[in-house]
């Protein structure tokens, strides 16, 4: 028998979720005929068959997560020159599932204090002393904490295993959180002048151009550890996409260069390969900036996040009516609330506040 592993699925993703078998234990199967559809982080990928071949048996269920090089099939009568990332023989299989720790994130164990007697009830109750919030004095956490923590986690229920897109949206909120210097700057633009069909989001793209223009270190990637920072000529924009199973950033390419039909029709083809998850993972890498236009659900102003290896992120908050003075006079006019969050390791607030001028200046134009 010739077992069939999960290959790199690249991107540097290191483990998937099987969604659907396509075959099962005793059909036969063609080569690049499809075997499973797994979910990464990035979109539901269908991988097809290495070879010909009888199934003689699958190595994990639909819903369970696996690594890349974990067994996935066997195959009987398969081609044994064939280079499929597979190995030859009989591979031993556990069949206990273990579940994942996740990382930890922000105090690290140093800052729980707790005996250890105290220590051993929490791991025969399976209680992560971080959780716990103490009551000893000088904010040891007592017997009773620990206790009472397991009391309210069993009446809370089973933790749901973060997996796919929200997994992936944990770790870069955590890498963010840990790295960046976190900096925003709010402001309003009056969009009056506008057109009743103008494109929000077409006009916030062409605005980030101009912003970037105005001020290129903010259209850059930054690598905190060797401290370099790339000023990139080319704007390509992550736009971010909200759905239930959670945050998408696909991203539109070089849009300096293209105008506006071309973009929302970009757009367009974007959002619909979202919801089908059938976006490639390229068009989900290298962006150099990022909108969130989250005004379209709620929200005036808010604190994006900034995600390595980007240095800034323009928020869009809810276009509203607002009294302005007008040469002395108050007035309603239409407005739209922004928020850009910068990296202040390397944009200082000045080049922020000249890059949100721009922004501004561009987006107050009638056309």
């Amino acid at each position: 028998m010739k077992i069939f592993k999960l290959p790199d699925l690249g991107e540097g993703l290191q483990e998937a979720e099987i969604v659907e078998w396509h075959v099962k234990a005793g059909d036969d199967i063609a080569a690049d005929q499809p075997l499973v559809s797994v979910e990464t982080a990035k979109a539901i990928v269908e991988i097809p068959s290495p070879h010909s071949g009888r199934i003689v048996k699958l190595y994990c269920e639909a819903g369970q997560l696996v690594h890349v090089g974990a067994p996935l099939a066997g195959f009987e009568g398969a081609d044994e020159d064939a280079d499929s990332g597979t190995v030859v023989g009989e591979v031993q299989v556990g069949q206990e599932v273990h579940a994942e720790a996740p990382a930890a994130i922000g105090a690290g164990p140093s800052a729980v204090r707790a005996t250890p007697a105290v220590r051993a009830l929490a791991r025969q109750l399976g209680i992560e002393l971080a959780m716990v919030a103490p009551s000893g004095a000088d904010g040891i956490i007592t017997r009773s904490d620990v206790q009472r923590a397991a009391k309210e986690l069993a009446a809370a229920g089973p933790a749901e295993p973060l997996r796919g897109v929200r997994r992936a949206m944990a770790q870069n909120m955590a890498l963010a959180q840990a790295e960046v210097a976190a900096a925003t700057v709010i402001d309003d633009a009056d969009i009056h002048a506008w057109a009743a069909d103008s494109d929000i989001t077409i006009r916030l793209v062409r605005a980030l151009v101009a912003g970037c223009r105005a001020e290129p270190a903010l259209n850059a990637w930054y690598d905190g550890h060797s401290m370099g920072l790339r000023r990139l000529e080319r704007v390509d924009v992550g736009i971010a996409v909200d759905l239930a199973e959670g945050l998408f950033v696909p991203v539109l390419r070089d849009v300096a260069q293209r105008d506006a039909a071309d973009l929302r029709r970009g757009l367009d083809r974007m959002h619909a390969d979202v919801l089908a998850r059938k976006i490639p993972a390229e068009e989900l890498r290298g962006s150099t900036i990022t909108l969130s236009n989250f005004g379209m659900i709620a929200g005036k102003y808010a604190a994006p996040v900034v995600v390595p290896p980007t240095v800034a992120i323009l928020g869009a908050g809810r276009a509203h009516d607002q009294v302005v003075a007008v040469e002395g006079v108050a007035v309603v006019h239409r407005v739209l609330p922004l928020s850009l969050t910068f990296d202040h390791r390397v944009v200082t607030g000045g080049e922020a506040g000249r890059f949100l001028a721009a922004v501004i200046a561009d987006l107050q134009r009638a056309d």
